[in-house]
């Protein structure tokens, strides 16, 4: 189980997380994991808890500052109040650099549906960041600006996603590959939010959890951050 702690944003804001350490401790590489549009609850809290399960600190911001939604509406309207370009540059900057002060080496980024929009957003404004990994989740694209990404990206997707179009991940693919980002997309046979294993209990048809899709991405990041955290 993790505890709620405060860190400072770069702009010397303060804001809340849920931190979880394994038992390797502090000097550990640090995972940033960025809430769904739901907030900060306990499945995104569950995440956390398997991170650091794999022997990685990890770390979820509460960017609804103590909010939560049960209702598709709820959330909706929580995240249309978020302003992401701050989330990216402030709270996950500041997340990063939270773990480099507090032992960490390396410290990266993940992110579900609205926080793998913000993950690639911390891709662009988050140097500090060693690894991202994006789950079925993408800004505007004229939002990002593929030249300033230089850590490894990975990418998993749905080609039912119904909230976050195919289409615009084979738009993101070419912007990064105009300038030669490091990345690897995955694509799965599945609808939005494959890996959230209350997906279905939302009641929202555009949403479906695939047990086998899951597994699949989430052996697929612990290797890639094996490969560039540890």
């Amino acid at each position: 189980m993790g505890t709620m702690i405060s860190y400072t944003r770069p702009d010397g804001q303060v804001s809340n997380a849920y931190l979880v350490e394994p038992t390797q401790g502090s000097q550990a590489p640090g995972v940033v994991v960025i809430q769904e549009w739901w907030g900060l609850n306990d499945q995104i809290k569950g995440v956390a808890e398997k991170l650091a399960a794999r022997g990685y600190r990890a770390l979820v911001p509460d960017l609804y500052r103590g909010k939560l939604a049960l209702e598709a509406k709820e959330a909706e309207h929580l995240m249309n109040g978020l302003d992401f370009a701050a989330a990216a540059s402030q709270d996950i900057r500041g997340a990063v650099q939270h773990f480099k002060a507090t032992g960490s080496s390396k410290a990266g980024v993940m992110g579900y549906c609205m926080g793998g929009a913000l993950t690639l957003l911390a891709a662009v404004l988050v140097p500090e960041s060693d690894a991202n990994v994006v789950w079925y989740g993408y800004p505007p694209l004229e939002y990002v600006d593929a030249s300033k990404i230089k850590a490894p990206l990975l990418g998993h997707w749905g080609t039912q996603d119904e909230f976050f179009a195919i289409e615009g991940v084979d738009a993101l693919e070419e912007r990064l590959k105009a300038v030669n980002v490091k990345y690897t997309f995955h694509r799965y046979v599945a609808k939005h939010a494959f890996a959230n294993e209350e997906a279905d209990s939302k009641n929202l048809p555009p949403l479906g959890y695939s047990p086998e899709a899951a597994a699949l991405a989430w052996d697929r990041t612990m290797a890639f951050l094996q490969q560039h955290l540890c």
